[in-house]
């Protein structure tokens, strides 16, 4: 039997640590590699057409799966391009490795051709980063990678030269056991008692709800339940907690609706549950405030807290409720699920006045019919921008659909890599990428990755041929919009052109038809909806110091934007509210 070299051996590691699909385009330094691919049948070498597609498409495969996934770039240029995805990957807490290979070991340092230095280019972007430097390090180096990867639920970048790759494998290396699972995080008793008393002191408790409420929806809502607390949530909250929830206010932030900005203003006690809500400014600063997370340095980084919790979400629940005495005034719950019910009411106006008429399409009427055609599991992958505005008041999460976006890091162009990341993991589960028509020509190029791979993944284009998002900024600085029109091709056209299902859509009575056939198609399918730039999105309260680092207005062309199904959910939560 021939020897390993240290490529093959990589590679099996890769296996054992459960990575199914590597990402990346090949090159000179990481040929040994993909050879080494080439050779195993348990694994896939997937080929994109530039890297940064490779690292969102692995971010997006870890955080649908929670499992390790991989992408690699060749040495110099080639790896740059990763980052980009990999700082989304890292703010995300998705657990991606990333192989950066490197020009021979010999010249590093000597100004060799293509010459960069990944072990310190992608510190700040992860976990862990280091160069293998010889062939005696590879095994235990790269197990501790996945480790830090999968046990701090972010990016390990390996830099491995290329010549290193092709040298022979260590003799009678050392194989440890590989962490492939995170454990749980339980709180200590003290803090336990702590929080309970002060819920049990607390008149008015409100329970804000992030990503760290996955798997929890049960006890969050045996929770609320017991201290009869309004529920609200951030963006990257939605899919987990606003589903089956009959204590729902809406979503706090500069993407919000609803009455959740009230409930966690007029509360003596909020409680924030597994979130790193990023925007400050919406938060209070006059309740006292507690907050639980497993992440200790999330504990207090964007408010002064009365007490921090290190622990998961649901197994803090499920020690902390017994110790709680029920609540049995819902008054305040009340009053906030009617100011819920009637902020939606005031709002759903702005999409449902003649839409069926209205050209150009209302961005918002193309949300929430995709919201009602899509399937019940479906995956959304949202780009940046005015995208994440319709995603978050129109997509109606029910507990299996999945929402997927860069809503930490903040990255254009998103959607397109995520969505192929997607897609390989189940070609049977419906994805749907919402596209702005500038995230999707950023990295258009990839849209032939769907096609050489024949994956059916459909992209919804909201073309409105405008940076809105940017035109927003600029309209709150006071300046006149400049360099955000695009002069756009007939984007369905392009898609038939690559081999692909496309068609365009320029009034609404087409719209409901074209996302049927396109979500008949058995490929990959493209629906380049033309919309009007003029729809605009404000959040639910506004002051001046919300305003740096996003878009708003209350300018007379702005809309407030709809909530689509959501005004039906607060009014069936009503029925638990007794009538005067």
């Amino acid at each position: 039997m021939a020897k390993q070299n240290v490529a093959e051996q990589f590679v099996d590691i890769l296996v054992r640590a459960g990575v199914e699909r590597l990402y990346g385009v090949v090159g000179d330094s990481l040929n040994p590699v993909v050879d080494a691919i080439r050779r195993n049948a348990a694994i896939d070498w997937i080929q994109v057409r530039h890297e940064e597609v490779a690292a969102f498409a692995a971010g997006a495969e870890a955080q649908l799966t929670g499992r390790l996934a991989a992408c690699a770039g060749s040495c110099g240029p080639g790896n740059l391009h990763l980052i980009n995805g990999l700082y989304d990957a890292q703010r995300s807490m998705a657990p991606v490795l990333a192989l950066a290979s490197h020009i021979p070991s010999s010249e590093i340092g000597l100004g060799y051709f293509q010459e960069t230095h990944p072990d310190q280019l992608f510190r700040e972007c992860s976990h862990y980063c280091e160069l293998i430097a010889n062939p005696q390090q590879m095994p235990r180096l790269l197990q501790t990678a996945i480790q830090h990867a999968i046990g701090r639920s972010g990016v390990s970048v390996v830099a491995l030269p290329g010549d290193i790759a092709s040298q022979p494998a260590p003799e009678k290396s050392i194989e440890h056991a590989l962490v492939t699972t995170r454990p749980t995080v339980r709180p200590g008793d003290t803090e336990i008692d702590k929080l309970a008393r002060m819920i049990d002191e607390a008149e008015r408790v409100t329970l804000f709800c992030g990503s760290g409420t996955a798997g929890a929806h049960a006890e969050v809502m045996q929770f609320a339940e017991r201290i009869k607390s309004p529920v609200g949530h951030a963006l990257r909250g939605k899919e987990w907690i606003q589903y089956d929830n009959p204590y729902d206010v809406g979503m706090s932030g500069l993407l919000g609706y609803g009455a959740a900005y009230e409930a966690t203003h007029e509360c003596d006690l909020l409680i924030l549950l597994g979130t790193d809500f990023p925007y400050n400014a919406f938060l209070p600063d006059d309740v006292k405030i507690a907050q639980v997370d497993v992440r200790p340095e999330h504990l207090g980084r964007r408010s002064k807290l009365d007490l921090a919790v290190w622990g998961d979400v649901r197994e803090t629940l499920r020690c902390l409720t017994p110790r709680v005495r029920p609540k049995t005034s819902r008054r305040f719950l009340d009053k906030m699920l009617k100011k819920h019910a009637d902020a939606l009411e005031g709002v759903v106006k702005a999409y449902t006045r003649k839409v069926d008429k209205h050209v150009p399409i209302h961005p918002e009427y193309v949300a929430s019919v995709l919201d009602e055609l899509a399937d019940d599991d479906a995956v959304f992958t949202v780009d940046t921008g005015m995208c994440n505005v319709w995603a978050a008041r129109y997509i109606s999460p029910n507990g299996r659909r999945r929402i997927i976006g860069s809503f930490s890091h903040g990255s254009m162009a998103n959607a397109l890599p995520q969505a192929i990341g997607a897609q390989f993991i189940d070609r049977d589960r419906q994805v749907i990428s919402m596209s702005g028509d500038g995230g999707f020509a950023m990295l258009m190029g990839d849209f032939l990755t769907l096609v050489q791979y024949d994956l059916p993944v459909k992209i919804v284009l909201f073309n409105n041929s405008s940076l809105s998002m940017v035109e927003l900024e600029m309209l709150v600085a006071g300046l006149p919009s400049y360099g955000t029109t695009n002069r756009n091709p007939d984007f369905a056209a392009i898609a038939r052109a690559a081999g692909a299902y496309g068609v365009r859509v320029e009034k609404p009575k087409q719209l409901a038809g074209a996302l049927k056939d396109a979500f008949k198609h058995q490929g990959p399918a493209l629906v380049d909806v033309v919309t009007d730039p003029n729809a605009l999105s404000i959040p639910p309260k506004i002051k001046a110091e919300m305003v740096t680092g996003f878009a708003l207005s209350a300018s007379k062309i702005v809309l407030d934007g709809g909530v689509g199904r959501m005004l039906q959910l607060a009014r069936s939560n009503l029925r638990h509210v007794p009538r005067p």
